[in-house]
């Protein structure tokens, strides 16, 4: 099965999920720089999750890329992947409209952590149907960035009951991490040319 279905499918949910983000953000009623800085946590939290959005972009698309084969398997974890990324909007919108209040603050990162869980398992359906010598399964290596993410919204979560910051300072810090180019998928496909 080919894989060109999937990946419109997905940058569709995706670019939806932007829109709706977008979409959230609610102009001000007054025009002094007053009223736009009592928009800082709703803005805050949209740029954090069209950071991480572009991020989930970018990654699915290097791994299909990298994918030959698409299988029942992966069409479904990849919906269970879109599923977690399209709650990303609602957690941020609460979030944001909260000011970062603990339990918003929380869910948002049981999403992103679940959203995590759901790309591993996308990875592991694509190498399980591709081989073991596919090029995905060889560009993985030890995908410490893969490793570190679900660890980091782990501490997040009940942290965002103790100090909601230092929550927010661990999703910029995983986002951060996520923002320099995974190049593993590129140098592979640049080593079998």
């Amino acid at each position: 099965m080919g894989k060109g279905r999937l990946e419109a499918f997905s940058d569709g949910v995706l670019a939806v999920a932007i829109t709706i983000m977008v979409l959230e953000l609610k102009v001000p009623h007054d025009v002094g720089i007053a009223a736009l800085l009592t928009l800082w946590p709703v803005f805050f939290s949209y740029v954090l999750s069209f950071i991480y959005i572009g991020i989930y972009w970018t990654n699915h698309h290097h791994m299909l890329h990298a994918t030959h084969h698409v299988s029942g398997g992966v069409l479904w974890a990849n919906l269970h992947l879109l599923f977690w990324l399209s709650l990303v909007p609602f957690t941020t919108g609460w979030m944001g409209e909260n000011h970062f209040a603990p339990l918003p603050t929380a869910l948002y990162g049981g999403v992103l952590l679940m959203a995590a869980i759901a790309y591993w398992l996308l990875q592991q359906c694509i190498v399980a149907a591709n081989g073991a010598q596919s090029l995905l399964a060889r560009a993985i290596g030890s995908d410490w960035k893969g490793k570190l993410s679900p660890l980091a919204y782990l501490a997040a979560i009940p942290l965002a009951f103790v100090n909601a910051w230092v929550s927010c300072a661990l999703y910029v810090v995983v986002a951060l991490v996520w923002l320099v180019p995974d190049r593993r998928i590129e140098r592979r496909l640049t080593a079998d040319a």
